[in-house]
């Protein structure tokens, strides 16, 4: 096999989705979900931050990956259906292939070109793997049922990614990949999860010195203009990142520089100066605060590695 299956399940969903983006900017406390953060533009510079010097997230993973990678796959066995979740450029999951010999290895995310071209580069790599590739929006709903064979399956969902949904969603979420598992006995979840710590190091790694994540958050205004036609000026408004201790999680924003006006699907709206854009929190968990989370949403069996300094969590959880 040298090809692979590609599916686009967003084009029906643009005009929703575009009255979404036009109900969070008009919205008494505007935002936009983060997302929309994965343009092309989003992507390369999100790739650009998981290698600079403050942000820790994706090291700690990987330190972790790397020291209990065989005590990992034992735990999930080989042979399953392998499910990547925000998968992006495929990087993190391809590492886990030789180690789980997967039969399939279904990629979603919601950036289609990144993925499609990820997807080109493995089908020459791996050419007697089943790949397929699916361009949806799981956090409206995760529904991959028809997708999957009889095999069990392994859920993999790294890099924090389920620290930007509050937690009433994030236990939603967690619900619908528990339903899933449930189709087949040994199917699970291999998911990686930020801890709390101090703030200062939290700030750092979402408002690093070089301004990578700066204009990550800002491109996102560019990219909602391509969306709904708006018509916002990314470089009139300042990245605002911070750490919310009450409420465990980074908050980002953007904040108007001078007072402004924006065409927002044919309505203006003003933004006084200091007007905040919500775009993303980040909830970061303690190993039992996120267990219980696991537990709530019906995993019963669960296991935790942490790196040595107990910056990130990956667990690995079943039915």
């Amino acid at each position: 096999m040298s090809d692979y299956r590609f599916f686009d399940r967003l084009r029906s969903d643009a005009a929703a989705e575009r009255r979404a983006i036009v109900t969070g900017l008009l919205a008494d406390a505007p935002a936009i979900a983060p997302k929309h953060f994965y343009d092309s533009v989003g992507c390369a510079l999100f790739e650009a931050i998981c290698e600079l010097p403050e942000y820790y997230p994706t090291r700690s993973e990987r330190a972790i990956f790397a020291e209990h990678r065989a005590e990992i796959a034992d735990a999930i066995g080989m042979g399953r259906q392998f499910v990547d979740l925000g998968a992006g450029d495929c990087r993190k999951a391809e590492a886990w292939l030789p180690h789980l010999a997967p039969t399939r290895y279904i990629a979603v995310d919601i950036a289609g070109d990144t993925l499609a071209r990820a997807l080109a580069r493995m089908a020459a790599e791996f050419p007697d793997l089943e790949l397929t590739g699916i361009v949806a929006d799981f956090t409206r709903g995760l529904e991959l049922r028809a997708d999957l064979g009889a095999a069990p399956t392994t859920f993999f969902y790294p890099g924090s990614s389920i620290g930007n949904f509050v937690p009433d969603d994030a236990r939603r979420f967690l619900s619908e990949i528990h339903l899933h598992c449930m189709a087949a006995k040994g199917s699970g979840l291999l998911i990686g999860v930020d801890t709390k710590k101090d703030r200062q190091r939290l700030s750092a790694a979402y408002d690093d010195a070089l301004g990578v994540t700066a204009a990550f958050n800002r491109n996102v205004l560019r990219h909602v203009n391509s969306i709904i036609g708006s018509d916002f000026d990314p470089a009139a408004f300042a990245h605002v990142a911070f750490y919310n201790e009450r409420h465990g999680r980074v908050e980002m924003h953007l904040s108007a520089d001078t007072s402004m006006r924006v065409r927002i699907d044919g309505v203006s709206r003003t933004f006084s100066a200091g007007d905040l854009i919500h775009t993303e929190y980040s909830y970061k968990y303690a190993p039992a605060e996120f267990t219980i989370l696991l537990q709530d949403a019906g995993f019963a069996s669960i296991r935790c590695w942490q790196d040595r300094a107990g910056d990130f969590a990956v667990y690995w959880a079943t039915f």
